[in-house]
């Protein structure tokens, strides 16, 4: 005898939930991955069907089935049921820098907006990527598993304030030391 999904609706076969007030229809493949109607916003809001989540426990919730597949893809992934959702930039971002230290011996430790502290070191590396366009730096930091954080502009100035200058193969570039590794922020 088998046993019927009462979540799921039989004519669509879609997979209907409550998650924290929010009624949930999330159309799935035979694979059981589809696309849900989650976004991630570049300023790191999470979005239910163009609503901000505001129980940010919630969002923190998705965040930890949050993985990111080789072709740039990010999906929530459960032990359930997977979907695909859109990230328009990182689908973290870096609110706040503690900064311990000077010089080699600095240590830089940034602050997500699910109040997850990172180390920057070689596992979580610091890049900065120009905009082709405007030349805008966009900064970030690996969090984990590929995932990284958008450094919002108030940190990255405190970065840049802290940027020692060096000469890296025969150009000046300002940067920054973080758990004995340096990270370019820019020409210098």
């Amino acid at each position: 005898m088998s046993r019927q999904d009462p979540d799921r609706d039989k004519a669509t076969g879609q997979r209907a939930g409550k998650v924290a007030g929010v009624v949930a229809s999330l159309p799935l493949s035979a694979d059981g991955a589809g696309e849900f109607p989650i976004r991630i916003a570049r300023d790191g809001t999470w979005f239910y069907r163009n609503s901000p989540i505001k129980r940010k426990e919630l969002a923190k919730l998705f965040s930890t089935v949050l993985r990111l597949d080789e072709e740039g893809r990010y999906w929530l992934k459960t032990p359930v049921e997977q979907g695909i959702i859109e990230v328009e930039d990182a689908p973290f971002t870096a609110v706040e820098l503690e900064v311990a230290g000077a010089g080699r011996d600095m240590v830089l430790k940034f602050r997500n907006n699910f109040d997850d502290w990172v180390t920057a070191d070689a596992e979580h590396p610091v890049r900065v990527e120009q905009d082709p366009e405007t030349g805008e730096p966009s900064p970030y930091i690996r969090i984990r598993d590929n995932l990284d954080a958008l450094i919002l502009r108030p940190v990255f100035y405190e970065l840049v304030e802290i940027a020692t200058p060096v000469e890296r193969d025969g150009r000046a570039v300002l940067g920054v030391w973080s758990a004995g590794e340096f990270f370019e922020l820019g020409e210098g």
